[in-house]
């Protein structure tokens, strides 16, 4: 379990924010994935308070058109997940059965990095 906690705060002008909050004890490691990507460009900066930052995610330009696109927010050191969004353009939904879909096949692609890089640490 992570020590941080994210909080959305808004998504827009195509860049999705959120408050990151956690131990004051340095600034953590942040990355955003798209389909097992690096997404560029994501900041974090600190707050007026102790513990307390805030994250910009910009979503890039190729992964606006038709579908579904989740990013997945992870804390690098620990692997740990904090928070998901998802973007869903063309053709309207009469439900977001596969934005769910979507977080389903990332978060299991997350899962199989992590069983295999444990299987390579232990030797099993």
């Amino acid at each position: 379990m992570s020590d941080y906690t994210l909080t959305k705060t808004r998504f827009r002008e195509g860049i999705w924010q959120g408050l990151l909050s956690g131990p004051a004890d340095g600034q953590p490691e942040i990355s955003v994935t798209l389909e097992g990507a690096a997404v560029r460009a994501v900041t974090l900066a600190a707050m007026g308070a102790p513990g307390q930052w805030a994250l910009d995610v910009p979503v890039p330009v190729e992964a606006v058109g038709d579908g579904v696109q989740t990013f997945m927010i992870h804390e690098t050191g620990s692997h740990e997940m904090l928070d998901s969004f998802t973007l869903i353009a063309g053709e309207a939904l009469g439900s977001d059965f596969r934005a769910e879909m979507s977080l389903l096949r990332a978060e299991l692609d997350m899962l199989k990095r992590a069983f295999r890089r444990h299987c390579l640490e232990t030797g099993e």
